[in-house]
């Protein structure tokens, strides 16, 4: 698809849902009364591991508010991250599908000359057709050449970082106010509180109209930074000090929607893009009792904490063991906001509200979950199950050999049982086999039939202060 086809497409498509979602809600125009959808917030960590809250089994860091958050909604324990790593697991948060379908499936550097497809409809380009003021508060990775920024994608406010904080060559890392270039290169020990003002004055700002709060934090990627005030302050040294800041963060903003009268109108979601770096060490956090981190397409890599917030609409202190995943939550969102999803391509996501809202014996909407290193399908999930598809070792000559875990009994992937449940393998292959043809897999020189483009530029420097 060419780029202005790509353009027209979108254009089409925001247009007839701009109507038909007004027209669905029995809604004359875009004007919100009592039929004002829901506000919504996402809080989204960067290479959080699964052990690192409180609420999730830290004996070392201390995070009372997320701890209070999933105390006054719902904890998921099996929710999923599509990526263990920053860009894929960002568009498939922003698109509702996995990264390799969307072309985004690696890691872009500032030496990246693709981004975001202009055909894609970010999570942020649904809710505006329902009349939302939204803003990207944090780290962005989708690209960082015009083009691919925030506000070319549905964001009418863009304030952070265009990519990761350790990415300080050729040039130093810049902070964006828009499309410019405000500060390079950037103070990162003051970063995650002006983040927490800035969404503070956006959600102060937009409290009259349903608004949309995307905050990517750019912490606790390396390098670490925190201010002097929450230096110290951790049983974890630095990177703890660095959680426990974002703790505060959540706290703050939590604070304001209780001040704004905010709380019943408005549903927080808090997560992580990937699972903890582990060779960082001290500087990297914990996925137990999951196995590996980042990088890896072992449970720690992409199982991450999922906690949902909305007084009066979540039953306080559930915990839900059913699968779900990043990818569902622009389906989820566009339901309650009464926007129409894209109907003309595939949306991997599903509605988990009956999930979220505690409908009893309510299961998630995955028959099969995947899980993507790049261009290679190296896992699928279903239920229970969990198999791990023979797979090379990047950069060496080792091959993972195909394994069958039972995830409700060997959470750590410990113990292979395929040789006891062929049957289970056999089924587990099925689903390989229909991804494989759907959206590829490098492993097999599959591409699959239903992988769409990523957009792309001519190649540039990468910014440098003006």
């Amino acid at each position: 698809m060419s780029k202005q086809d790509a353009q027209i497409t979108r254009r089409r498509f925001l247009q007839t849902s701009l109507v038909g979602s007004a027209a669905l809600m029995g809604l004359p125009s875009l004007s919100f009364g009592e039929d004002r959808p829901p506000n919504f917030i996402i809080i989204y960590a960067d290479d959080l591991g699964y052990n690192d809250l409180s609420c999730y089994g830290s004996e070392l860091i201390k995070t009372p508010r997320l701890d209070r958050m999933a105390a006054e909604g719902v904890r998921f324990t099996d929710f999923y991250s599509a990526a263990a790593v920053c860009t894929p697991s960002r568009a498939a948060l922003m698109t509702g599908c996995y990264p390799p379908r969307v072309n985004m499936p690696k890691v872009l550097s500032p030496r990246s000359n693709t981004g975001i497809s202009d055909y894609e409809i970010t999570l942020a380009q649904l809710l505006k057709t329902r009349g939302y003021a939204t803003a990207c508060i944090g780290k962005w990775h989708l690209g960082w050449q015009k083009p691919f920024l925030p506000t070319r994608h549905g964001f009418d406010y863009y304030y952070g970082l265009p990519y990761s904080n350790d990415m300080s060559r050729p040039k130093p890392v810049p902070l964006i106010r828009n499309e410019q270039i405000i500060e390079q290169p950037v103070v990162q020990e003051t970063l995650t509180e002006r983040y927490t003002q800035q969404a503070i004055d956006f959600i102060t700002k937009n409290r009259s109209r349903p608004f949309f709060l995307y905050l990517p934090h750019t912490m606790p990627h390396v390098p670490l930074s925190v201010s002097p005030r929450f230096a110290g302050k951790s049983k974890r040294g630095l990177y703890g000090d660095v959680v426990e800041c974002i703790d505060w963060s959540t706290g703050e903003i939590l604070d304001t929607l209780a001040r704004l009268g905010l709380d019943s109108s408005t549903l927080v979601v808090f997560s992580s893009d990937n699972g903890p770096w582990l060779p960082q060490k001290e500087h990297g956090g914990s996925a137990l009792p999951l196995r590996a981190g980042k990088n890896t397409t072992w449970e720690g890599g992409m199982r991450e904490p999922g906690i949902f917030r909305w007084p009066g609409r979540i039953p306080a202190g559930r915990v839900c063991r059913e699968v779900a995943a990043t990818i569902d939550i622009l389906p989820t969102f566009g339901a309650l906001a009464g926007a129409k999803v894209p109907a003309d391509r595939i949306i991997d996501g599903r509605d988990i509200w009956p999930l979220i809202s505690g409908v009893k014996g309510a299961q998630s909407p995955h028959e099969a979950f995947f899980y993507y290193r790049d261009y290679e399908l190296q896992a699928v999930r279903s239920g229970k199950w969990k198999l791990v598809v023979e797979h090379n070792v990047p950069r060496t000559t080792e091959k993972v050999p195909q394994q069958l875990f039972d995830l409700e009994t060997d959470i750590g992937e410990t113990t292979d049982v395929a040789d006891k449940y062929p049957s289970v393998v056999k089924r587990m292959m099925a689903y390989v086999e229909r991804m494989r043809e759907d959206i590829g897999d490098q492993a097999t020189g599959t591409k699959g039939r239903n992988r769409r483009p990523c957009g792309e530029v001519a190649p540039v420097e990468a910014p440098k202060a003006r």
